[in-house]
């Protein structure tokens, strides 16, 4: 990868409609050869894919928070599965420490995010938590510093290489 490439993915994450216009325009490079970088960061799995990015408050859930869960090995083959299912969870990790599972989840009222709690608890045993009152860094991909200050030289020189 190299600085149009960095320079690429920044704007992608800004705005994944960016049109090929714009970015050429950025890169200082044609449409064609800023589709065939994007087509090459895709097949390296490096780009997985285009989100829109939504404001769940203003869809009415109101309720943010995280959900430790402490997990036994063996309830995995089921756990997996059943958090796939559940549309109000937004992101679940394994994680190190006392709990194994962070789920990131949102909800219409506390008392909905409740009856979820209590049905994991009935489920898969001992939770903890969090439920979020601001949030000051939302959702963001990695930005590549100093892309920006490239100049058009800079730009064809990594072009050519």
């Amino acid at each position: 990868m190299d600085q149009i490439d960095r320079k690429i993915i920044n704007m992608l994450e800004q705005n994944a409609r960016a049109s090929l216009k714009e970015l050429s325009a950025a890169c200082y490079i044609s449409s064609p050869a800023i589709a065939a970088r994007i087509a090459k960061l895709e097949k390296a799995g490096i780009i997985t894919g285009y989100h829109a990015s939504v404001n769940f408050e203003k869809l009415d859930y109101h309720v943010k928070a995280f959900i430790q869960i402490q997990l036994e090995p063996r309830q995995k083959g089921e756990f997996y599965p059943f958090v796939k299912t559940v549309p109000n969870i937004i992101e679940c990790n394994c994680v190190t420490g006392d709990y194994s599972e962070l789920m990131e989840v949102v909800f219409e009222s506390t008392a909905a995010l409740d009856n979820f709690i209590n049905d994991l608890q009935s489920r898969f045993g001992k939770t903890s938590t969090q439920i979020v009152f601001s949030t000051s860094v939302d959702h963001r991909g990695i930005t590549f510093q100093n892309v920006d200050d490239l100049s058009a030289d800079d730009l064809k020189d990594d072009a050519h290489h």
